[in-house]
């Protein structure tokens, strides 16, 4: 029989990709997106699809039971993907720009593991992979809100890894680092509703940010396709000794380094210049 994986946040990039090479691979795939629109297009794509808002309870909820229904009862595994990157500096984020930010990024996926984790429980066994980021452990200015959101991630994923150790459910981390996705269009959306770039001491330093989530494609020579996160995704699906954490980029293993060797202070320099 099949294997069935949830995917949140599958309209574009690491979701989208992940979900059709499972897919292909040989799982019972079912992907989710936040638009309808986007969960009929990856229906006429071949893909069993529903619609799943992380920043709404209630359709969590509603996902997981529909996703249970289409895996008739046997959800072998989550994939927590959907989330996006709420740009600006902290002094000018409003609370609810950073609630927002924790509600999709955090807070869902919370929700979300809370209600699969019984049925994973009651089946005997289970994954449950988090996306999180090379910003999960290492902090970048103008990146709090996203910074805040993943830093905890890594604490929440940790503290359940260690909470489901007599059990056969299994917990991974995914550190891709700069992936080329659709990442940084929807990063300047969230960035023009919440930041006042006018009355910011941060003006200046702003231009800049707006000119680099402008690009269509991302300056940095180290970032990689999202089919890249696929070989990770797939060895934390089926492999007997998942790894704790799949770290992707270049930067992301780099950094992980940097951070066990260098005083904080030397690394904060180095981090400072990171664009």
């Amino acid at each position: 029989m099949k294997k069935t994986v949830l995917i949140t946040g599958c309209s574009t990039g690491i979701g989208y990709v992940c979900a059709h090479a499972l897919h292909k691979h040989g799982f019972h795939v079912i992907a989710s997106c936040r638009n309808e629109q986007d969960v009929e297009r990856l229906s006429l794509e071949g893909l069993a699809c529903i619609q799943l808002d992380l920043n709404d309870p209630q359709s969590i909820t509603h996902g997981v039971r529909h996703a249970l229904e289409l895996a008739n009862g046997n959800l072998y595994a989550v994939f927590n993907n959907g989330a996006y990157g709420q740009p600006g500096a902290l002094e000018d984020l409003p609370t609810q720009a950073l609630q927002a930010q924790f509600q999709t990024n955090f807070f869902g996926w919370h929700q979300l593991v809370r209600e699969v984790l019984p049925h994973m429980r009651a089946q005997g066994e289970g994954r449950i992979i988090q996306n999180s980021s090379v910003l999960g452990f290492a902090a970048m200015k103008y990146r709090g809100a996203y910074n805040a959101s993943k830093f905890a991630l890594e604490g929440w994923t940790d503290t359940l890894r260690l909470e489901l150790m007599d059990t056969n459910i299994k917990v991974a981390l995914i550190e891709p680092g700069p992936i080329e996705t659709q990442f940084r269009q929807n990063a300047l959306k969230a960035f023009e509703q919440w930041i006042d770039v006018e009355n910011s001491p941060h003006k200046a330093a702003y231009d800049g940010q707006k000119r680099r989530l402008d690009n269509d494609k991302s300056n940095n020579k180290f970032v990689l396709p999202p089919e890249s996160c696929i070989k990770p995704v797939l060895h934390a699906l089926t492999s007997d000794n998942p790894k704790i954490r799949y770290r992707i980029t270049t930067p992301t293993k780099v950094f992980a380094v940097l951070k066990r060797l260098l005083p904080t202070r030397i690394l904060d320099k180095i981090l400072r210049q990171t664009a």
